[in-house]
């Protein structure tokens, strides 16, 4: 980084490690080692900040050979970066699922940090690209169709045992502005194994957390499908089911609702909504994780697997996004 060469990172410039390999869009679950020269030798690095990820910022960059744009994350070196590196490297190359190019290991300001080259996602967060389309409705059979691309990514990622916790909006971009564009989910911070012990660390972004992630209770895939349930719900009205009245991101109150599963389907946003689409969300918002669905039943349910034939029905979401766009940029 900063330009740093090899030798000035302390040890001969070893020759470059040809990409490719298990877990690069090859065999899921595969292993790479970082390149360890510096990053600045294949790629001219931008200020231009993309986003901000759960452990770092992700800046724009471009490969010095083709003149691709991609999207460097920058972590330091700790073993939840290393956790996250390994996580995202084995979901790299699955469905609708942020690519990663290369990782380089490089010293920066003082700090080892380990720096991920990922595909630029050009098109945006997945609510903004609703909220920009002016008085082009947004219908419950697109709502359906980006639920199936959601969902084909967290079945990915339970086959290979690993829960995400975090699937948020924010973490679901675009691959381009055009009308094809592919939906992708990124952000590995908070990514684990769900072989080893039953997840028992909280970590959460306050609309989308289930339960059981707020209290001492073991947790694990079951998780990411509460978040599937608040992902549709906003889809199909524009408005979360859990929020806080008092302008904190949590409050008690919600905290409290949250537990208790209270949220509603009030008109007239919902009043069109096909029973359908509100009992896949009773099945995915139940409090007992238990008796939430698996993503397999969630895959298979008729609103998700049968959704080139679910109604073309107008919904208010785009409306009411674009009314609370201020609100949402702070609940970020």
């Amino acid at each position: 980084m900063d330009g740093e060469t090899a030798e000035e990172q302390g040890g001969p410039v070893p020759p470059p490690v040809a990409p490719g390999g298990p877990g690069l869009g090859g065999a899921p679950g595969g292993r790479r080692e970082p390149k360890k020269y510096a990053v600045t030798d294949d790629y001219q690095l931008s200020k231009q900040v993309l986003g901000l990820g759960v452990n770092g910022k992700v800046l724009e960059c471009f490969h010095r050979r083709t003149g691709q744009k991609c999207a460097l994350k920058l972590l330091y070196d700790s073993p939840k970066a290393r956790q996250e590196v390994d996580h995202h490297w084995q979901a790299s190359g699955g469905p609708h699922i942020v690519r990663i190019l290369d990782v380089y290991e490089n010293m920066h300001h003082g700090k080892r940090c380990l720096l991920i080259i990922m595909e630029c996602m050009e098109g945006g967060e997945l609510f903004s690209r609703i909220q920009e389309r002016g008085d082009q409705a947004f219908t419950e059979r697109e709502a359906a169709e980006i639920m199936r691309d959601i969902g084909t990514a967290i079945q990915f990622l339970h086959s290979h045992n690993i829960a995400h916790r975090d699937v948020k909006p924010e973490n679901l971009l675009y691959t381009s502005k055009e009308k094809d564009a592919v939906l992708k989910l990124t952000d590995f911070g908070f990514a684990k194994e769900t072989t080893q012990n039953a997840l028992q660390t909280p970590c959460y972004t306050p609309y989308y957390v289930a339960p059981e992630v707020l209290g001492p209770e073991k947790y694990d895939k079951s998780c990411d499908m509460w978040s599937l349930g608040v992902i549709m719900y906003i889809l199909l009205c524009g408005f979360p089911p859990f929020y806080s009245n008092t302008g904190q991101a949590i409050s008690p109150g919600m905290k409290r609702r949250i537990r208790l599963g209270q949220y509603g389907f009030p008109n007239p946003e919902w009043s069109e909504v096909s029973e359908d689409a509100k009992q896949l969300i009773r099945l995915l918002l139940k409090t007992d994780p238990t008796e939430r669905l698996t993503i397999t039943q969630f895959m298979n349910h008729p609103w998700i697997n049968q959704s080139m034939v679910v109604p073309q029905t107008p919904l208010h979401t785009a409306r009411v996004l674009q009314e609370d766009k201020d609100h949402w940029d702070e609940v970020k």
